[in-house]
């Protein structure tokens, strides 16, 4: 008879790590392709629209001091 694995044996036992990029890839797909590329894209619009808010919080501006600036 095959003794059975406690919860102890599984916890022991060591996991498998997984980059950020390797997990990227297997559920979003490979870089360069048409599932991938508008993931991508929508990252590197929402990192930019932090940055531009951040910007404008440290100078104390507002759409409206942009505008008015023109």
């Amino acid at each position: 008879m095959k003794a059975r694995k406690t919860k102890n044996d599984r916890a022991t036992k060591e996991m498998r790590k997984t980059s950020l990029a390797e997990m990227k890839d297997r559920y979003i797909g490979k870089e360069g392709t048409p599932e991938r590329d508008p993931y991508e894209y929508e990252l590197k619009m929402e990192v930019l629209g932090k940055m531009i808010k951040s910007a404008r919080k440290e100078r104390n501006m507002t759409h409206q001091t942009i505008n008015i600036r023109k």
